[in-house]
């Protein structure tokens, strides 16, 4: 193996589900290029994200720790608080972002050398008063401005699923501006260390909108999963299900969108447009593989590949995110060491989470990581599979593990249970049935020893201290290995 320390590339995309690439079993994909990621490395089926939105999910990733202790669980600032990106900074890697970060504000600087944001399609920085970012300035060098407000400038957008051919010049698509942008910046570097280079790719986030020929590539696909939907189903949920769904009915913005009686063709519909949005992704990742291998990069560097969170695409008849449903905390994860590709691909169905890319990146860097980061590195060799992941948004919490899913709702009496064994779709709920009460306390339990370890293994963090005193800490053999780093006393 090159003992040289090696460039990490990582790329994110937005709102990406797990059953979006082919050689991970989902052969109505077309995905080449990440196909070539999983022959090249280890691809997780059982990752999860942290935060069940973007900006909260972006600052758990970065920050190496869970909302509850960032405070971020929605748009909230978060630049202020310590990255990992620092940290590699600090131990030599030049460190570059190109594309989506979800910094807020918006483009403040956790620890890059330098960044060249591409954000939200539709965001209106001027109106936030961050100015503009690079794909925003490009759009203007090309005589045009974002489109703000499709719902009331495209005709029949309320019909239209949020699917639309993007109606410009191929090169003027944010993600195709994006992949541009890297590949740019690959070909151009030439300083002598090692760099750490972050690819955020804005889709396929809301619209759904490939240029044409990608969408070509699936106008005869009819054999998408079909929608994960009980009839009725809302009903034995948590009203907050409801609420999530009436809202997005009503909403006065280009998000919006009925998904309560949708159609087999509605939902094949927005699967099409949202398979072409990552097709045309997937190209990019081809390019940007290419680029570091003609400039003789590839051989030395680690890629790793996931996205923030999934998207319902209408599955328990909601959209988007913000729950804990599988279909959005269930996300694509592969790591591809080029330096030593295995003799074949390697699929892990073991449990891992976007708060354990930090730890991951920094032990690829040979870099220790800080004893708050709340993950475990999964380089070769490395800590235990944990018995539970976590994610959080605003009022809600899961505890999940390979066989029970428990969503717990603040100071509500209703809640969610399921067996993942018996129902992988998430349609029955059991909470209020008393023969699985069993299974719930103890999920409960769990959950509470969870929370209360991890808010006092983060007291340094918090209040700033630097002193380096250790934290007294018993092991606790049902969180595996330790997810919190550092020696325990």
């Amino acid at each position: 193996m090159n003992q040289k320390k090696p460039n990490i590339v990582f790329i994110m995309t937005d709102q990406q589900r797990l059953d979006t690439i082919s050689s991970l079993g989902c052969g109505y994909m077309h995905t080449p290029h990440l196909d070539r990621l999983t022959e090249n490395g280890t691809s997780y089926t059982n990752a999860f994200c942290s935060g069940a939105t973007c900006v909260s999910s972006r600052a758990s990733l970065f920050t190496g720790l869970y909302p509850h202790n960032t405070g971020v669980y929605s748009f909230d600032n978060w630049s202020h608080q310590a990255s990992w990106v620092q940290d590699l900074r600090d131990g030599g890697y030049y460190c570059a972002n190109v594309g989506k970060m979800h910094i807020k504000p918006d483009f403040e600087n956790i620890g890059f050398h330098e960044q060249r944001p591409v954000e939200n399609k539709m965001e209106n920085f001027a109106l936030e008063g961050g100015g503009e970012d690079d794909w925003g300035w490009w759009l203007r060098l090309h005589g045009m401005e974002r489109e703000l407000n499709l719902h009331k400038t495209e005709p029949g957008w309320e019909e239209s699923l949020n699917c639309r051919v993007w109606p410009y010049e191929e090169n003027l698509h944010p993600d195709i501006f994006t992949g541009d942008l890297a590949d740019a910046w690959i070909g151009s570097y030439n300083r002598e260390e090692p760099f750490f280079l972050q690819i955020g790719f804005p889709g396929p986030h809301e619209p759904y909108d490939p240029p044409e020929r990608f969408l070509k590539l699936y106008e005869n696909q009819d054999n998408f999963p079909p929608q994960i939907a009980g009839e009725n189903e809302l009903n034995g949920k948590p009203p907050q299900q409801t609420a999530h769904q009436e809202f997005f009915r009503t909403v006065d913005n280009p998000s919006r969108i009925d998904t309560a009686e949708l159609s087999g063709e509605d939902v094949r519909k927005m699967r099409r447009y949202y398979s072409a949005n990552i097709s045309l992704i997937d190209e990019k990742i081809g390019q940007i593989l290419d680029r570091l291998e003609e400039t003789g990069q590839l051989e030395n560097t680690v890629v790793i590949f996931t996205s923030d969170h999934g998207d319902n695409l209408g599955d328990h008849h909601l959209p988007y995110k913000w729950l804990m449903y599988d279909s959005i905390v269930k996300i694509p994860l592969i790591i591809a060491d080029f330096r030593n590709p295995p003799a074949e691909k390697t699929v892990s169905g073991d449990l891992a989470s976007l708060i354990d890319i930090g730890p991951t990146v920094l032990d690829y860097a040979g870099l220790p990581s800080p004893s708050y980061l709340e993950g475990r590195s999964l380089t070769p060799g490395n800590s235990a599979e944990p018995e539970y992941v976590f994610c959080e948004d605003n009022y809600l919490t899961m505890i999940r593990s390979h066989d029970f899913k428990m969503v717990y709702y603040l100071g509500q009496e209703s809640g969610e249970l399921y067996d993942l064994k018996k129902d992988p779709g998430e349609l029955n709920n059991l909470w209020d049935r008393e023969d699985h009460r069993p299974v719930r306390e103890e999920l409960k339990s769990s959950l509470l020893g969870w929370l209360a370890e991890s808010v006092y293994m983060n007291k340094n963090y918090r209040s700033r201290n630097t002193s380096g005193q250790p934290i007294r800490h018993p092991r606790d053999p049902r969180f595996g290995n330790r997810l919190h780093g550092g020696p325990a006393n």
